[in-house]
C-alpha cells in the first residue's frame, strides 16, 4: 500500500513538472494565447490580456470562448514587423453558449486587403472593411436564436485564388 501511494505521488509530480515545462517552453499562456502555435483558445475575458471578467471594460462577452487562429503570414506582419500579404489570415470561432455567456455564436474569417480595401487584388466580393486594411470574408453566427449570414465573400477560403 505505502509503495503504491510513493509511486503514485511521484507520477504525479512527474507530470505536474513536465506539464509546466511544457506550459513554459512555449504553451499556452494564461490569457489562452499559444504564439507559437498562432492560436488563442480561452475565456475571451483573456483577448485583452486583462483577467478581470471585462473586455476592454464590457462585460457583455467576458465568459464567452473564443479559438482564434492565425496564419504565419498574420503572425510575421503583426508581431516581427514583415510585410503585410495576401497571404495573412485571421479565424475566429466563437461560443458564448456556455455558463455565463453571451447567448451567441458567431464564426468570422478575416483576411488583409490593404489601405486600398475594395480596390485591392486581395478584395473578394461579398466581404466588408473593417479596421481600415482588412476585409471580413465569412461571417455568421447565431444570436437570440436567429442565424444569420452578414458576409460571405468569393472565395471565403484562404489565400488567393490562382
Amino acid at each position: 500500500m505505502k509503495k503504491t501511494l510513493i509511486y503514485t505521488l511521484s507520477v504525479a509530480f512527474v507530470f505536474v513538472v513536465t506539464a509546466s515545462i511544457t506550459f513554459a517552453a512555449g504553451g499556452f499562456d494564461q490569457f489562452g494565447y499559444n504564439y507559437k502555435a498562432m492560436i488563442f483558445n480561452g475565456s475571451v475575458d483573456g483577448i485583452d490580456k486583462v483577467l478581470d471578467g471585462r473586455v476592454w471594460g464590457d462585460p457583455t462577452y467576458a465568459n464567452d470562448h473564443l479559438v482564434m487562429k492565425w496564419s504565419k503570414a498574420w503572425n510575421d506582419a503583426k508581431f516581427n514587423g514583415q510585410p503585410w500579404t495576401c497571404d495573412a489570415w485571421e479565424n475566429n470561432e466563437w461560443n458564448g453558449k456556455g455558463e455565463g455567456g453571451s447567448g451567441e455564436v458567431w464564426h468570422y474569417k478575416i483576411v488583409w486587403v490593404g489601405t486600398e480595401l475594395e480596390d485591392s487584388s486581395c478584395w473578394r466580393e461579398g466581404g466588408y472593411p473593417i479596421w481600415g486594411q482588412f476585409e471580413v470574408i465569412l461571417d455568421q453566427g447565431t444570436s437570440e436564436g436567429v442565424h444569420e449570414w452578414i458576409a460571405h465573400a468569393i472565395s471565403s477560403g484562404y489565400g488567393m485564388a490562382k
